[in-house]
């Protein structure tokens, strides 16, 4: 089991690292002024959703999937119900930067720097929540 929550964890970083950085490169690519610019940050969101958050999402959510099954007891805590919720609406997001990545490779953007860097302290949250919740386990 431990190995298990050891990949688990790498999984969890890696993809957070992927959900803090992506919608900073939505804050500089909503501010670029010229077409060199634009298309190479439409190249490295895509690498980064593609090679990196998705198949760190995918492990995370399979590994966690794997303790659950080593450990069901889990599925009767509070926090366990708090944090599966959480990790949802974390998917959720990650699907959202789909869309905005999507708008920004269609030249479809319409909001400004100044909303993604907004955007950009969201996964902040979840992880503050997410880690309180594993490790103090509050009800």
């Amino acid at each position: 089991m431990l190995w298990v929550k050891a990949f688990h964890l790498i999984a969890v970083i890696t993809w957070f690292a992927g959900l803090f950085y992506l919608p900073r490169l939505f804050v500089y690519h909503a501010m670029a002024e010229d077409s060199a610019s634009r298309e190479r940050f439409k190249i490295m969101e895509r690498k980064l959703y593609r090679g990196i958050m998705t198949p760190s999402m995918i492990a995370t959510l399979g590994l966690g999937i794997w303790l659950l099954y080593l450990n069901p007891a889990w599925l009767k805590m509070g926090w366990m119900h708090a944090k599966l919720t959480l990790v949802v609406l974390l998917v959720g997001y990650h699907h959202v930067c789909l869309a905005y990545m999507k708008k920004f490779a269609a030249d479809a953007n319409t909001k400004s720097h100044v909303f993604y860097r907004w955007f950009n302290e969201v996964p902040v949250l979840f992880l503050i929540a997410i880690i309180i919740l594993v490790v103090v386990k509050p009800f």
